[in-house]
């Protein structure tokens, strides 16, 4: 048996990148996929392929975990088959721009701190709840090492990385007796869209940031993310962190 056959995960942000890493991860292991991203094109695609190669059930749900109104009509709309989910990823985030705070734009800001903080508050709250009433469940957030320190430029996306890991050991505090999983996995360099969409889709930019180095992939971020959701009952991952050979923190890189 696969070990997580028969369960139900809602990824967030699934369209692309350690999202879509994470639902081929998970479907190997046979779990049913709800995915979420603003781009349904692209899940609808993910979703067909999935069906095809894992036989796992998956459903593909157009949404922007920034809308409040969103979120909540979404998931409380969802049938007796989905409305039970055993395990949610927090994943959808994103950084936008690079500059020091006395030249950021506040637009840039707004985007991360809707996407990063207020987006994945909106998607726990309209999950947990149901979990509390099960007495189960799994909260997995993703965060960054730009959660436990900052570096030039990385300001307000810093800023809100410390602010999942804050939610998430709160959360965890507040489901302790509830018998509920809550984790963060947080990486360093990754390469997927992230930088591609940090740099307003300037490629060459977003390719230096990776230059000289070995980087993450986003199957290397589910591949932990599984790890974390795949522990005995009594096993809980709290913290885990993960970087290239190359990356020490955020500001020490070694380059060849």
């Amino acid at each position: 048996m696969k070990k997580l056959e028969n369960r139900i995960v809602l990824i967030t942000g699934a369209s692309a990148g350690i999202g879509k890493a994470c639902a081929f991860a998970f479907a190997e292991e046979g779990a049913d996929l709800l995915l979420t991203a603003r781009r349904v094109e692209r899940l609808n695609k993910l979703a067909e392929e999935l069906v095809s190669k894992h036989g796992v059930k998956v459903k593909a749900l157009k949404l922007d975990v920034r809308n409040h109104n969103a979120v909540k009509n979404t998931l409380s709309s969802l049938d007796d088959k989905w409305k039970n989910i055993d395990l949610l990823i927090n994943n959808a985030g994103l950084a936008r721009g690079f500059s020091k705070i006395y030249e950021g734009k506040v637009d840039d800001w707004e985007e991360m701190i809707d996407t990063n903080i207020k987006g994945l508050l909106y998607v726990t709250r309209h999950v947990l709840p149901q979990m509390v009433e099960q007495q189960r469940g799994h909260i997995i957030n993703i965060g960054s090492v730009a959660g436990h320190e900052t570096y030039p430029s990385g300001n307000v996306y810093a800023a809100t990385k410390f602010a999942v890991d804050a939610l998430t050991k709160s959360i965890r505090m507040d489901v302790l007796d509830k018998n509920i999983k809550v984790s963060t996995v947080d990486p360093g360099l990754v390469e997927t869209e992230f930088s591609v969409v940090r740099f307003s889709g300037d490629k060459e930019k977003a390719g230096n940031v990776y230059k000289g180095i070995i980087p993450l992939t986003g199957a290397d971020i589910a591949d932990a993310v599984l790890f974390c959701a795949t522990r005995a009952e009594h096993v809980n991952i709290n913290e885990l962190i993960l970087t290239p050979l190359a990356q020490a923190s955020p500001t020490m890189v070694h380059r060849k």
